[in-house]
C-alpha cells in the first residue's frame, strides 16, 4: 500500500532554470571560498610585511646614528690632512726659497773657487819641464764619464 501511495505521487521534474541556479549557487560558493582562502594568506602577508618594516626601522636608526657618526669623523680627518697638506706645502715652498738663496749666495762664490783651483793645478802641473803632460782617461759629457779609449775609438771612425 505504500507503494501504492507513493507511486500516484507526481514525480518533479527539475527544470533547466533551476540546475543552472543550483550550478550559479555552487560556482558562487566555490568562487567565494577561494576569495576567503586568498585574503586569509594576503592578511598573513600583510602582517609579516608589518613586521618587517617594524624590524627594518628599528635596525636602521641605530645604523644611521652610527653612520652619521662615521661621516663626522671622516670629516674631522679630512680638516686634519687638509691642515697637513697645507704645511706640508708651506715647508716645500720654504725649503725652495732656501735653496734658491744658498745657490745664489754660494753657487758663484764655489764655481769660482773651483776655477781658480783649477788654474792652479794646471799652473803647477805645466811648470814641470821633464814631464809631458798627460793626456786625461776619461772625459765628462752631460754628466757623463767616457773612457778614453772610446773617445779614440770614436776619432779613428
Amino acid at each position: 500500500m505504500y507503494w501504492q501511495a507513493r507511486t500516484r505521487e507526481r514525480v518533479r521534474t527539475v527544470s533547466g532554470g533551476e540546475v543552472a541556479g543550483i550550478l550559479v549557487a555552487v560556482f558562487w560558493a566555490i568562487l567565494v571560498s577561494f576569495l576567503a582562502v586568498a585574503l586569509a594568506r594576503l592578511a598573513q602577508t600583510l602582517r609579516a610585511t608589518t613586521k618587517l618594516v617594524a624590524d627594518v626601522t628599528d635596525q636602521a636608526v641605530p645604523l644611521l646614528a652610527d653612520a652619521s657618526a662615521a661621516v663626522r669623523s671622516a670629516q674631522t680627518q679630512i680638516d686634519r690632512v687638509d691642515a697637513i697638506a697645507s704645511d706640508v706645502q708651506e715647508v716645500t715652498s720654504n725649503a725652495s726659497a732656501l735653496s734658491t738663496t744658498v745657490a745664489s749666495t754660494f753657487g758663484g762664490p764655489l764655481v769660482k773657487v773651483a776655477a781658480f783651483g783649477y788654474g792652479v793645478r794646471r799652473a803647477i802641473g805645466g811648470r814641470k819641464d821633464n814631464v809631458p803632460p798627460k793626456a786625461s782617461r776619461r772625459t765628462v759629457i752631460v754628466g757623463r764619464t767616457v773612457p778614453s779609449a772610446r773617445r779614440g775609438k770614436r776619432k779613428k771612425d
